[in-house]
C-alpha cells in the first residue's frame, strides 16, 4: 500500500507507544499503538483475527502521564503495513467529550 494511502487522517497525529486492550465482541486482544489523533488511532497487530473494514471495536487505554482510563469505540477504516508490521487504522465513533479533551491535550503537548 502506498504511503499516501496511509496518510488519510486530516487531524494532526502524534506518536504513541503504549499497549492497550482492543475488544472485538466479547474477546479482548492486546495491541500496540503507533500514533493517535483526536479522530483515530493506528494499532499494530500482535495476535488477533483479521477484521474487515467497517468492523466495530472497543478500546481501553491510558495515555502516558495520565491516570485516566480512556474508553472509546471505533470503526476499522483500513488494514495496512507500516514499519514492517501489520496494523489497522481505527476511527473513533464513540468518544466521550472528557476523553476527547484528554487526547487533544496529549496531541497538543506532544507537538
Amino acid at each position: 500500500m502506498a504511503s499516501t494511502e496511509l496518510e488519510r487522517r486530516v487531524e494532526d497525529r502524534k506518536p504513541l507507544d503504549i499497549y492497550l486492550n482492543k475488544l472485538v465482541g466479547d474477546h479482548p486482544f492486546m495491541v500496540r499503538a503507533a500514533d493517535i489523533s483526536t479522530t483515530g488511532i493506528y494499532l499494530h497487530k500482535l495476535i488477533e483475527p483479521t477484521l474487515p473494514e467497517g468492523s466495530m471495536v472497543s478500546l481501553e487505554f491510558q495515555l502516558p502521564n495520565s491516570d485516566e482510563v480512556i474508553w472509546a469505540r471505533g470503526t476499522v477504516m483500513r488494514e495496512a503495513q507500516r514499519w514492517g508490521t501489520e496494523g489497522i487504522g481505527v476511527w473513533f465513533t464513540i468518544l466521550p467529550r472528557a476523553f476527547r479533551r484528554i487526547i487533544e491535550g496529549y496531541v497538543a503537548q506532544a507537538a
